[in-house]
C-alpha cells in the first residue's frame, strides 16, 4: 500500500427511472480514495457506462478538500453536470461523504 493515510470509500444512489442509465444499471457508484491527514480527495470513479462521463466526473471532485463541507461540491456538480442522473450522482457523492464522516467518529 503506497500511502497508509488514504482510505477508500463508497457510496450509492438509484438512478432516475425512465433513463437509460436506469434500464442498464439502476444504481450509480462513486468510489473516493481520501487523504485522512488532509481530507482532500486524491482519487476519484464513477460507475457510468461511458468512459468519459466517468473521466469527467472523477475530474470535478478530485482535489476537493471535505473539510470545506459537502455543499460546495454539490454546487460544483450542479453548476458542471447537467445531466438527467444529476441528482443520483449528487446523493452518491453525499453517500460516500457520510460514510467518510462515519468512519472518522470510529
Amino acid at each position: 500500500m503506497k500511502n497508509r493515510e488514504n482510505v477508500l470509500i463508497t457510496g450509492f444512489a438509484q438512478l432516475p427511472r425512465g433513463t437509460t442509465l436506469y434500464e442498464r444499471n439502476k444504481i450509480i457508484g462513486v468510489v473516493l480514495v481520501v487523504n485522512t491527514k488532509t481530507e482532500i480527495i486524491e482519487d476519484a470513479e464513477f460507475t457510468f457506462v461511458a468512459d468519459l462521463t466517468n473521466f469527467y466526473l472523477s475530474e470535478v471532485v478530485k482535489g476537493y478538500d471535505l473539510k470545506k463541507g459537502l455543499q460546495p461540491l454539490t454546487e460544483t456538480i450542479k453548476k458542471h453536470c447537467l445531466l438527467p442522473s444529476q441528482g443520483a450522482i449528487i446523493q452518491a457523492v453525499r453517500s460516500a461523504w457520510d460514510r467518510y464522516n462515519e468512519s472518522k467518529a470510529l
